[in-house]
């Protein structure tokens, strides 16, 4: 089971890399927001800490919202998706694969360059460490719930617009939780209770997701 799992993931990571225009979006536009927000707004030091917690993250929720079409947009364009169903071995297990390479390409990326994002947003350095935590546990969520609306939308032209709909909401949480941790750490008070919804969180989507996707791509296959 595992040698399967890591060749799903191996073989999306593959794909992915032969696409490197496609592969830098998602990255490309949480820097350039995140770049650009001072210059459009204020570059005035105590305003941009105020708004950074957000910012950073409603930028997240937007770049991982951009990059999880493609979970399965090539795969059921060319009918590999049906052999993932024809396979004997569990697909629920073969969708959590994709799903993790689909982390390993955006969310990982992100979690590199939040010491920049900090940097120029004026994140305190006490705050560094809980935003970095934040990702971690976050992203994994985003691309757990965004591969349940991707698998429901795969099969209709044009479903950018409906994913959103469908995800954004299932989006909310984590943007609350994640956002409220990092202003919580900047003004020096405790964050527990917020990580620990995250992490919640993100226990559930590891344990019901792949189940979900599974359905909702047969779904958009029948």
């Amino acid at each position: 089971m595992l040698n399967v799992f890591l060749t799903v993931i191996r073989r999306d990571l593959l794909v992915a890399f032969r696409r490197r225009a496609e592969l830098m979006n998602p990255v490309l536009f949480y820097v350039i927001v995140t770049t650009l927000f001072p210059l459009g707004v204020s570059p005035d030091v105590h305003f941009l800490s105020q708004l950074a917690p957000g910012l950073v993250w409603v930028t997240t929720l937007l770049a991982a919202l951009i990059s999880v079409e493609s979970i399965f947009r090539q795969d059921f364009e060319d009918g590999s998706i049906e052999q993932l169903f024809l396979s004997p071995h569990p697909i629920s297990l073969l969708i959590f694969g994709k799903v993790v390479a689909h982390w390993l390409i955006t969310g990982v990326p992100m979690l590199g360059i939040v010491p920049l994002m900090a940097l120029l947003l004026h994140i305190p350095g006490q705050a560094l460490p809980v935003l970095w935590v934040t990702i971690l546990l976050g992203t994994p969520i985003l691309s757990l719930v965004g591969a349940i609306g991707a698998a429901l939308t795969a099969g209709l032209r044009g479903g950018g617009m409906l994913l959103g709909m469908l995800v954004l909401p299932l989006y909310i949480p984590v943007l609350i939780f994640a956002s409220s941790a990092v202003s919580a750490s900047m003004d020096g008070l405790a964050v527990s209770g917020q990580l620990a919804m995250l992490g919640a969180g993100l226990i559930l989507a590891l344990i019901l997701a792949p189940f979900a996707i599974s359905a909702s791509l047969r779904i958009s296959m029948g």
